[in-house]
């Protein structure tokens, strides 16, 4: 057996064992791959700094109609729009009708969690 692919099958050994880690099965692999794949969609409309003060502004007052969040961000309605569309989306908001105003909130508890956090770290001294 030649001594440098012992060396390497033993080290895959000890890198898999290391405090009693095993590698993970296929199975667990491709779930673990889904669920990072989940939380980089969510991050990536987190990470947009006009969805995530949409985002906050939902989180404070808990529904909003659409106009008073064009007004409360300062963007074009337009471009409110599509932001609201793209967290659509993914379920990251809902909405319901009233007559032909809509009136939107989050719906979706883990991107209510993420913004806790991020108001606890960025926002605790604006309270």
């Amino acid at each position: 057996m030649d001594a440098i692919a012992g060396f390497k099958r033993s080290a895959k050994r000890r890198a898999a064992n290391v405090e009693g880690l095993r590698a993970p099965s296929r199975s667990e692999l491709a779930a673990l791959s889904k669920q990072a794949a989940a939380a980089a969609r969510m991050l990536k409309l987190v990470g947009n700094r006009h969805r995530l003060l949409i985002l906050c502004f939902l989180a404070e007052r808990g529904e909003m109609k659409a106009g008073e969040l064009v007004e409360a961000v300062g963007l074009s309605q337009s471009a409110v729009s599509q932001h609201l569309a793209a967290m659509r989306a993914e379920g990251v908001v809902a909405f319901r009708r009233q007559s032909q105003m809509l009136h939107y909130r989050i719906s979706d508890g883990r991107a209510a969690r993420i913004l806790t956090v991020l108001k606890e770290i960025y926002c605790g001294d604006m309270s």
